[in-house]
């Protein structure tokens, strides 16, 4: 599925949350998808279980996944209420960058081309969120 860099100063359940939100953003992970059990991915990755099971709560507490008892995780779909929340602390990181940037002699031109070049790989939101 992906690779995770042992020797990097991250812990490796950071990365593994890192790298799964971002297979859920660009939609490689759909909505209802389930995941890879906690053994099958703790072998395939060769890293212990309980760091894959701590990466899956801490996306469960994000609302990034769901939890089927005996059935295992699966990808939530995107709510209103839940992006919400994120969304103000997405804006809130992305106002600091901007003024970083710009600050560095970005132009609000640049800017806007990069973010249509990511708004075209990048899927997610919701239907109605588009249409406004």
């Amino acid at each position: 599925m992906f690779e995770l860099d042992v020797r990097s100063r991250k812990p490796i359940y950071e990365q593994l949350v890192e790298r799964l939100k971002e297979l859920i953003i660009t939609e490689v992970l759909k909505a209802n998808e389930q995941l890879p059990s906690v053994r099958m991915l703790a072998q395939q990755l060769t890293i212990n279980p309980n760091t894959i099971q701590k990466a899956y709560r801490e996306l469960e507490s994000q609302s990034y996944i769901y939890s089927i008892k005996g059935k295992g995780s699966f990808v939530s779909p995107a709510t209103l209420k839940q992006n919400s929340e994120k969304i103000v602390k997405v804006k809130h990181e992305l106002s600091k960058l901007i003024s970083e940037a710009l600050y560095l002699g970005i132009t609000a031109d640049e800017l806007f081309k990069m973010i249509k070049e990511i708004e075209t790989t990048v899927g997610g939101g919701i239907e109605s969120d588009q249409n406004q």
